[in-house]
């Protein structure tokens, strides 16, 4: 489903905390004057004398090599138009934001307050020493074409205006997968093509790099079918004016084979998408209304492939697929351009991605058993872990081939290496969480839904299509909160277990619990009266299947909360015990922590079940886990019962799952000192990878280290995750913020999916 913004809650996410979505972060040591004085002067003078020397040094000793502008005069805004540049910045910070999240890559935004061509190219021209590479963004034509015709020629970095390439280069990889399938050539295909502003022309230049015949595309302004007659046109314009008499957009899409939508929603009915030819292309892109949506193009003519720039359909053309990469690949190699063969090597490769088989973690994400090149996949989907070495490389190879790059690679397969270390696949696990359970969200009961915060967080799940909430409390109450608030919770399902009108359902939930706990020192009438406790009412609705995943916890301690859980509910089938687990989002990737919320101090027997349960949870996330156990000493280097405890669980879970990378008892410093294990401990399972699991010998150690963590460190933690229930129960932290409380929801919905996906296979 498409995805809910309010405008209470864009809001209050830009003004939240530190306002803005970017800031600048030191990357070496400032904490004495020693760090000081060579971070400035005096020290600062010896790398400044030596660039001096060697230009070419500034990349060495400075941050240009990975530092890109993205530069802007608001003139065109997303769908906004001309804002001017003060209103344009929340854009260009969130530019910024993908840079950095899909490919490592600083930025600074920089909102220029100038309209005339030669002014706004004199400004970035001076620019040039500071930065690795300039992205031009949201400048409107034809003023953009000259702008980076003159950029490109006057400066000696990378310059793209993403507006115009962006799209070209990934529809550009769509249409040629989509014209292999229908078994058709580019240079025989008739191309309709609505819109003709900076996108479209670039995108119609791509098609004409792959092979489109010229005198096959026919283009549309807001004026008509550009023709040769016109005299209104600009140069842009002029190469793809038509000698012809001029005709409307329906009679132009009669017999076509691509129809491309660059201009605005619903302008293009189901009778045009009919009279198109044999097993039409649809790629209808106007954001966020197509010309023509998904379901009508399909229904005019089931045998079209579509395409749109929505991700709540399949081929999405999403510009995020093509710059981060490009710009990766041309700052590695120290390009001085992005040239036509940067570019296409980018089309090609994201073709190519997308005949290859899908790994585990994106077919889980989009909730798809097997997504496969065809008709409904003919672009990579953007979680794609690939994309990264795939494009990157790619175009880092066409910028050495064709000249540009002032740094040769030749170690390829160290690059990769490199490029994997700079943004891994695990990295992107909460979108992967989040993602995976919009595609089919459950029935969460909230146990407290008294709270604003869990009605803001139930809001957001239920926008975002994330969950269906259920909410347990006074329904008097809980309206009061929504409508003081401004909370949009319309048609939301609310209980009141102590409500008269809820009696029958009490009564019976009652009898169910006397049945399950009548040996366990409670008679029917407790049994009864306890259902009127949220906690026990929502649990015995999860039991039952009344409900997919209960929360509790925001407000209660966690004995209180876990208690009716386990009465209820119980430990999976096969589990000898129950663990919590936190994971910690950190800048170097997820961290897995267990456990730091229920066994005080674990026996060998428990650490075997904790690691254990942790292992197949952290599998279920098409995570490899690699798993520390730590100790105060290392490998035997302290005889005490503590460490004792930790080597010997060790031993037996590496014999009862060889395949499992673990080590320990080892110190949390040394797991993740790689060097340092080469030079000691060079028999360890953790020299060549890093742990992302920590296992921690009791219960203050965890609790401390993840407190720690989130506190001082800037991780973020989402959970606790209780490990080894028989169903999804999720026990939050006193305090949660309603992001955290989303994050666990999503997680509870994922667990949900597991499980049913688990019974099917069985029942198969």
């Amino acid at each position: 489903m498409a995805q809910l913004i309010r405008k209470e809650d864009a809001l209050e996410y830009h003004e939240k905390g530190r306002p803005g979505k970017i800031e600048v972060v030191p990357t070496k040591e400032t904490k004495t004057q020693r760090d000081l004085a060579l971070a400035y002067s005096p020290g600062v003078a010896e790398p400044c004398l030596e660039i001096h020397a060697h230009p070419e040094d500034v990349y060495k000793y400075t941050a240009k090599g990975n530092l890109v502008a993205v530069i802007t005069n608001g003139t065109a805004v997303l769908g906004l138009g001309d804002i001017g540049p003060e209103a344009s910045k929340p854009v260009m910070e969130g530019k910024g934001l993908l840079f950095k999240i899909y490919a490592d890559i600083d930025v600074f935004d920089i909102e220029l307050n100038v309209r005339e061509i030669d002014d706004f190219v004199k400004v970035v021209k001076a620019l040039e020493p500071t930065f690795g590479g300039i992205n031009l963004e949201d400048i409107k034509a034809p003023e953009c074409f000259e702008i980076e015709k003159r950029l490109k020629k006057e400066l000696s970095i990378p310059i793209m205006h993403d507006d115009q390439h962006g799209t070209a280069i990934i529809s550009g990889a769509a249409l040629l997968n989509a014209l292999d399938i229908v078994n058709k050539k580019i240079g025989d295909v008739k191309i309709v093509v609505s819109g003709a502003g900076a996108s479209a022309i670039s995108c119609c230049k791509i098609y004409l790099a792959l092979g489109a015949n010229v005198e096959n595309i026919f283009m549309f302004d807001s004026k008509g079918l550009i023709i040769k007659s016109r005299t209104d046109l600009d140069e842009y314009k002029q190469q793809f004016a038509q000698d012809m008499p001029t005709q409307d957009l329906h009679h132009a899409m009669e017999g076509a084979d691509v129809f491309i939508g660059l201009s605005k929603g619903n302008i293009v009915s189901q009778d045009m998408v009919r009279s198109m030819g044999a097993k039409p292309i649809v790629f209808a892109l106007a954001n966020p209304d197509p010309e023509i949506t998904y379901d009508d193009a399909l229904a005019a003519r089931p045998d079209a492939i579509m395409a749109t720039g929505r991700s709540d359909y399949p081929n999405q053309v999403n510009n995020v697929l093509g710059f981060p990469y490009i710009f990766r690949g041309a700052l590695d190699v120290r390009a001085s351009a992005i040239n036509e063969p940067m570019k296409l090597a980018a089309v090609k490769a994201l073709a190519s991605l997308a005949n290859e088989p899908v790994p585990d973690i994106v077919n889980v994400a989009y909730n798809n058993s097997v997504l496969k090149y065809g008709p409904e996949y003919i672009i990579p989907k953007p979680l794609d872990p690939r994309l990264l070495v795939r494009v990157s490389t790619a175009v880092a190879k066409a910028a050495i081939e064709s000249g540009v790059a002032r740094k040769v690679i030749t170690d390829w397969e160290a690059y990769e290496a490199e490029l994997n270390r700079r943004q891994g696949i695990d990295d992107n696990l909460l979108r992967f969480i989040i993602n995976k359970a919009k595609q089919n969200p459950k029935r969460v009961v909230f146990a407290e839904a008294e709270n604003i915060k869990i009605l803001k967080a139930a809001q957001i799940a239920k926008d975002d299509g994330i969950a269906i909430p259920i909410l347990l409390g006074n329904k008097k109450k809980i309206h009061t909160l929504i409508e003081q608030n401004n909370i949009h919770l319309e048609d939301v399902e609310i209980i009141d277990p102590l409500n008269e009108s809820h009696e029958k359902k009490r009564n019976q939930f009652g009898e169910l619990f006397f049945d399950m706990r009548k040996r366990r020192g409670y008679n029917l009438y407790e049994a009864k009266k306890i259902m009127r406790e949220r906690t026990y009412f929502g649990s015995m609705m999860v039991h039952t299947g009344e409900a997919d995943a209960m929360i509790s916890g925001l407000t209660r301690k966690y004995t209180d909360t876990i208690r009716p859980a386990l009465e209820i509910i119980g430990m999976a089938e096969g589990t000898k015990r129950v663990a919590g687990m936190y994971i910690m989002l950190t800048k170097k990737g997820p961290l897995f922590f267990a456990d730091t919320t229920l066994n005080i101090n674990p026996t060998e027997d428990e650490l075997v079940d904790i690691t254990l349960l942790t292992a197949d949870v952290i599998t279920r996330f098409n995570i490899k886990p690699r798993i520390a156990m730590l100790s105060y000493s290392n490998f035997g280097s302290s005889p005490s019962p503590e460490a004792t405890t930790v080597r010997n669980a060790v031993d037996r879970i590496k014999k009862i799952r060889p395949d499992l990378v673990i080590e320990g008892e080892v110190q949390a410093g040394v797991a993740f000192n790689k060097e340092l294990l080469k030079e000691n401990y060079p028999f360890s399972d953790l020299v060549n990878e890093s742990p992302n699991v920590l296992i921690f010998p009791n219960l203050a150690a965890g609790n401390i280290a993840y407190h720690l963590l989130q506190e001082v460190g800037g991780a973020e933690a989402v959970g606790p995750i209780l490990l080894g229930m028989g169903k999804p129960v999720y026990v939050l932290q006193l305090g949660s913020s309603v992001r955290q409380i989303v994050n666990i929801i999503a997680l509870s919905v994922v667990d949900a999916q597991v499980r049913g996906e688990s019974k099917q296979n069985e029942s198969h």
